[in-house]
């Protein structure tokens, strides 16, 4: 009656006045001039983004015809009787860290490979080396390869036996003279941004790196593993420590040769 207090039908149970006349809001607060008609619903939810529909097969259709239109070799893309699609796609290695081998076992051959044989457990032995920086491997994919898979097939290519959480896939872009790249979720599917991006590497192409050390369940790897991590990790800030003693040397020679110039010449 005083202050004029307006609210919903479905907060009135909800509101506690603070009147200066006690009991006279309360009471004088059922007539309809005092309520509004409920919200929207659409108001109070949680508005959703739209997701995109899936592509029609005529549309895949389209675009694989598109793609293989612009294809300079024979790494061409097929489209499959039930929608699905295969291709190619390639993968740059950029590892800085020493990979986790099987010790002493022969390199993968054909028949392994289609007998699908894994040569990593034929032996407890283990060692690291490092991966070639920049190495290329191209794999044969399928539209319904995810980038889990892809990781898993890479580390299985080179019969690395480290946790593939310590990987992560990242697909590299270029724009405005600058390089971009952006993690991969594991759920994503690489050979359907390479059909939107075309066949053109400097478009769009794919890098494996190590993953970032705040998002790995280390909980998921054994002792050894931890304890392999820690010396490399040790390593690396050694390194890191002699680089910038290193570059603080030089920057203080310049300097004092700097002075030592400027004291023998005139004012």
């Amino acid at each position: 009656a005083d202050c004029r207090y307006t609210c919903h039908q479905e907060c009135r149970s909800l509101i506690q006045l603070d009147c200066r006349r006690p009991g006279q809001c309360q009471s004088q607060l059922s007539p309809e001039s005092t309520l509004v008609p409920p919200c929207s619903q659409n108001v109070t939810q949680t508005v959703e983004e739209e997701k995109p529909e899936p592509p029609t097969v005529q549309e895949i259709k389209q675009k694989i015809e598109k793609y293989n239109a612009k294809v300079t070799n024979c790494l061409l893309m097929k489209l499959n009787d039930d929608g699905t699609y295969t291709g190619f796609i390639k993968v740059h290695l950029k590892l800085r860290r020493p990979v986790t081998v099987p010790a002493g076992i022969r390199p993968q051959s054909i028949y392994d490979a289609l007998k699908e044989v894994n040569l990593a457990e034929m032996t407890d032995k283990r060692t690291s080396f490092y991966l070639p920086l920049d190495a290329i491997k191209q794999l044969h994919i399928s539209s319904t390869t995810t980038v889990s898979e892809v990781i898993q097939g890479l580390l299985k290519k080179f019969m690395v036996v480290d946790n593939p959480q310590k990987f992560a896939l990242f697909k590299e872009m270029r724009k405005d003279g600058q390089v971009l790249f952006q993690k991969l979720p594991l759920t994503e599917y690489p050979l359907y941004l390479r059909l939107l991006a075309g066949p053109d590497t400097d478009v769009l192409s794919f890098v494996l790196k190590e993953n970032e050390t705040g998002e790995v369940e280390w909980d998921a790897f054994s002792i050894p593993e931890l304890q392999n991590f820690l010396m490399i990790l040790d390593k690396e800030e050694k390194d890191k420590i002699q680089q910038v003693h290193k570059k603080y040397e030089r920057f203080k020679q310049r300097l004092q040769q700097t002075l030592k110039e400027a004291r023998g010449k005139p004012g």
